[in-house]
C-alpha cells in the first residue's frame, strides 16, 4: 500500500522531470514610451531597434508605425485616433512591416488601408498579406504597353487612348467631373476581365458612399475593391490608402491579370502627408510642401505598369486624380504629377459650366503612350476628328469678333459644333467600340451635317442601333483589332445616313 509521503515523492520527480523537459527561453522585449502626443503621430522613446515601417501597438490595442528614426526618439505615424493614447503609455514592437490583406476575397468589399473591413461583412484576418511599401518593379520586368484600356468614353477612347499599365493623370478644378470620368471607366471594365481598385482619399464619406452605391447600381462592385482613407480618419490613414490600394492591385498583376486602380485624390494625399511632415519636423520645400513630395508620389506611380511574361505578365494601369486651384495647372503638386505621369485628361470649368460633359478640353489634354495601343478603327476618324475639332475651337474664338463669316468658316463652325455635340455623354451609360465608331464616322463624313441640335441624341442612338443591327461583320471585325477601309467606313456612314432619314 503506497503511503502519503511516497505519492509526494513521486509527484514531485515528475514535476522536476516535467520541468527539466521544457528549457526556459528568455525572449527580449522592447517596451517603449509615449513622450508626446500629436493629431496623428507621436513621439516615443526606449525603442533602440526598431525599423522604418515597423508596425507598433499602444496601449489600448491601438496601432501605428515608425516613420522617423531619430538618435533619442521614433516618430511614429498613427493609424487609430490617437484620443485614448497619452505620454507616458506603454508602445511595443510588432516585428512586422506595415502591411495589407491581398487575395480575390476582396472583391466587392470596402475596406481600410490595413484591411479592416467598412461594409459590415467578414473579417479578412485569413487573408495573406503583404508590405504596402515596397520597390517598383525594375526596368528590365517591364514590357511596352499594347493593349487598350477602354473608358467607355468617345472623347477618351477616340482622342486621348489609355493602355493597359499607363499612368494617365485626371486634373481640373473641383466639381468639374474627375471622379465621374474615373467611375465610369470602372464600370465600363464589366466583363473585361479588368480587377479595379478606388483608392479614396481625404474624400467625404458621404461622397464617397454615393461612389459605392453608384457602382453597386450599375453590377460593378462585384469586380472592385474600394479602399478608403476618409476625411475623418487620422492623417496616417490617408497617407498610407494609396500605398496599401497598390499593393492590393500588385498581387493581381504578378498573377497576369490586368488591374486598373483609381487614386481619387492625390491633392488630399499630399495635404496628409504636409501634416505628418510638419508635425514630424521633417524639412518643409517650396510652397510649405516638404521636399520630398515628389519622391512620395513618384514612388507610388512608378509601381504601375505592364510587366513581361516571367515577370507575370499582368498590368497595373493608374488614373491619380488631383484637384487644381483657378485654372492653375503650373502649381506645384500639378506639374510634379505632370512630370511623372504619361499623360493627362484636362476637365475645364468653363466647359462644364457649359454644359458640355464630360468637360475635357481636348487641346490641353494628350495622352503619350495609349495612341500606340489604339485600336486600328478608331484610327480612321481619330486624325480628322481631332484636326477639325481642333480647327473649330481656334475659330470659335474668333468669330466672337466677326459679324461676317464666309461659307467656309461657318460650315468649319457647324461641323465643330456638331463634333462637340457628339462627344458629350451621360454619365453611368459607356459606350462599346462599335456604338463609337458608328457615331465618329457619321459626325466626321457629314451624315449630321444640318441635324438640330436637339434631336441629335434621339438620331445618335438610332445610328447606334442601326449599325450594330445590320453590321454584325463590321462590328466584330473592329472589336477584334482590324482595320477599316474606305469602302467599309462607306457602308457605315450609308447605315448612319439611312437612320437619319428615317427620323427625319
Amino acid at each position: 500500500m503506497t503511503t502519503y509521503s511516497e505519492t509526494l515523492e513521486t509527484a514531485a520527480q515528475q514535476f522536476d522531470q516535467a520541468v527539466k523537459s521544457q528549457p526556459s527561453q528568455l525572449t527580449v522585449t522592447e517596451i517603449g514610451t509615449v513622450e508626446e502626443v500629436q493629431r496623428g503621430i507621436a513621439r516615443v522613446h526606449g525603442l533602440p531597434h526598431v525599423q522604418v515601417d515597423e508596425v507598433l501597438r499602444f496601449a489600448g490595442g491601438h496601432l501605428g508605425y515608425a516613420f522617423n528614426l531619430d538618435p533619442d526618439q521614433v516618430g511614429c505615424v498613427l493609424l487609430d485616433s490617437s484620443d485614448q493614447i497619452t505620454a507616458g503609455s506603454r508602445v511595443e514592437r510588432m516585428h512586422t512591416v506595415l502591411d495589407t490583406p491581398v487575395g480575390d476575397q476582396l472583391l466587392g468589399r470596402v475596406v481600410d488601408p490595413v484591411g479592416r473591413p467598412l461594409d459590415g461583412g467578414r473579417s479578412l484576418d485569413d487573408l495573406p498579406r503583404e508590405p504596402c511599401e515596397r520597390d517598383a518593379p525594375p526596368i528590365m520586368q517591364r514590357a511596352p504597353v499594347t493593349v487598350p484600356l477602354q473608358s467607355g468614353l468617345k472623347v477618351v477612347d477616340a482622342m486621348i487612348p489609355i493602355g493597359r499599365g499607363q499612368r494617365q493623370l485626371l486634373l481640373g478644378d473641383r466639381q468639374t467631373g474627375k471622379t465621374a470620368i474615373a467611375i465610369d471607366t470602372i464600370i465600363n471594365q464589366r466583363g473585361r476581365d479588368v480587377i479595379c481598385i478606388y483608392c479614396s482619399i481625404g474624400q467625404r464619406s458621404t461622397g464617397v458612399a454615393r461612389v459605392i452605391e453608384n457602382l453597386r447600381r450599375h453590377d460593378a462592385l462585384d469586380h472592385t475593391i474600394v479602399v478608403i482613407g476618409a476625411d475623418d480618419a487620422p492623417p496616417g490613414l490617408q497617407f498610407l490608402a494609396p500605398y496599401a490600394a497598390t499593393t492590393m492591385g500588385e498581387h493581381f498583376m504578378r498573377q497576369g491579370r490586368d488591374v486598373l486602380i483609381v487614386y481619387d485624390d492625390l491633392t488630399s494625399h499630399a495635404r496628409a502627408y504636409r501634416h505628418l511632415s510638419l508635425l514630424l519636423r521633417r524639412p518643409p520645400g517650396r510652397e510649405a510642401f516638404p521636399g520630398d513630395i515628389f519622391y512620395v508620389h513618384s514612388r507610388l506611380l512608378e509601381r504601375s505598369t505592364h510587366l513581361i511574361q516571367s515577370a507575370g505578365g499582368g498590368s497595373l494601369t493608374a488614373l491619380p486624380i488631383i484637384e487644381t486651384e483657378a485654372q492653375n495647372v503650373s502649381a506645384y503638386i500639378p506639374t510634379n504629377l505632370i512630370s511623372i505621369t504619361d499623360g493627362q485628361i484636362y476637365l475645364s470649368p468653363t466647359l462644364f459650366r457649359k454644359g458640355v460633359l464630360p468637360a475635357i478640353d481636348v487641346g490641353r489634354s494628350v495622352s503619350r503612350v495609349g495612341g500606340k495601343t489604339q485600336l486600328p478603327a478608331y484610327r480612321v476618324v481619330a486624325g480628322d476628328l481631332r484636326l477639325t475639332y481642333s480647327q473649330f475651337e481656334e475659330l470659335e474664338r474668333f468669330a466672337r469678333f466677326s459679324s461676317q463669316l464666309d461659307e467656309d468658316t461657318r460650315a468649319t463652325l457647324d461641323r465643330g459644333r456638331l463634333i462637340r455635340e457628339i462627344l458629350k455623354q451621360t454619365q453611368f451609360q459607356p459606350l462599346t467600340l462599335p456604338q463609337q465608331i458608328a457615331s465618329l464616322i457619321a459626325v466626321t463624313n457629314g451624315v449630321l451635317d444640318g441635324v438640330p441640335v436637339d434631336q441629335l441624341p434621339t438620331i445618335e442612338r438610332a445610328i447606334q442601333d442601326a449599325v450594330t443591327s445590320h453590321a454584325n461583320d463590321l462590328c466584330a471585325q473592329m472589336q477584334s483589332g482590324k482595320k477599316l477601309d474606305k469602302q467599309q467606313v462607306e457602308q457605315i456612314a450609308n447605315i448612319a445616313a439611312g437612320a437619319v432619314h428615317a427620323h427625319a
